[in-house]
């Protein structure tokens, strides 16, 4: 059974707030990719809808938009997710992971895009509760 930790960023305040989901509302991430829109209801905030930003595994790799799949892969890099260089010119091969959610994906990063009919404090509280 599938776990995951949803860190849900609201884009106006800044603030970000974390759930955990397990149960059959973690399986239907499963195969959702970095980018697409989902319905709250997947992570208990009903009338919300989220977006996927990102994510790391179990060994703390970082899940890369630019690579397909779910699977890690060594990639070269030169800057962005995964990687940040201290001198210009500067790339290294890291170990990365794909962009599907597996289970193996450990954290999830989403943002608000549209906010439902209560205020975000309220219903991550509720879901805690």
């Amino acid at each position: 059974m599938a776990e995951f930790k949803v860190v849900i960023n609201d884009t106006k305040t800044g603030k970000s707030y974390q759930k955990v989901i397990s149960g059959t509302k973690a399986n239907s991430l499963i195969g959702k990719r970095i980018g697409q829109e989902i319905d709250g209801v997947f992570v208990d905030l009903p009338g919300y809808k989220l977006q996927i930003t990102g994510g790391t595994d179990k060994d703390g790799f970082p899940m890369r938009p630019n690579l397909q799949g779910p699977g890690r892969k060594k990639l070269l890099l030169k800057g962005g997710i995964g990687f940040h260089p201290k001198r210009n010119g500067m790339r290294k091969r890291k170990l990365v992971r794909g962009n599907t959610i597996s289970g193996d994906i450990v954290q999830i990063n989403m943002k608000i895009l549209e906010y439902g009919p209560k205020p975000i404090d309220e219903a991550v509280q509720e879901g805690v509760a």
